[in-house]
Parts: C-alpha cells; structure tokens; sequence
C-alpha cells in the first residue's frame, strides 16, 4: 500500500463524513464539498493502484530479467 492509496481512502471518508453532516443540518454546499472530496479521493487511491500495480509489473520483469543471466 502506498501514501496516494491511503490519503485518498482517508479523502473519500472524509468527503462521506462531510456530505453525511451537510445533509444533517441542510448544506448542499456542504453536500457538494463533500461528494467532491470523494471523488478526488477515489482519484487519488486509483493513481495509488496504478502506481502500486506498475511498481509490482516492474519488479516481475527485474525478476525475470535476473533469471534469464
């Protein structure tokens, strides 16, 4: 797991909260921000799993390139 994965997991909760509690007192401006903060954290972790996934392509290939020596 890497930081992009995390803080965008730790944004989309916290969009969630902050839509919840705009909702709660009538702030579709806060309902907004929040519906935003979950979407830049969904963003966010998915660059973390592309980042992750190349991370993981890369080491495989170092992998195999070492075997075939």
């Amino acid at each position: 797991m890497n930081s992009d994965q995390i803080k965008g997991k730790a944004k989309e909760i916290g969009g969630k909260i902050q839509e919840e509690a705009g909702e709660l007192v009538g702030s579709s401006k806060q309902q907004a921000k929040g519906v935003a903060n979950q979407v830049e954290g969904k963003v966010q972790k998915k660059v973390g799993d592309t980042r992750e996934a190349l991370d993981d392509a890369l080491d495989d290939k170092t992998t195999i390139d070492r075997g075939n020596r």
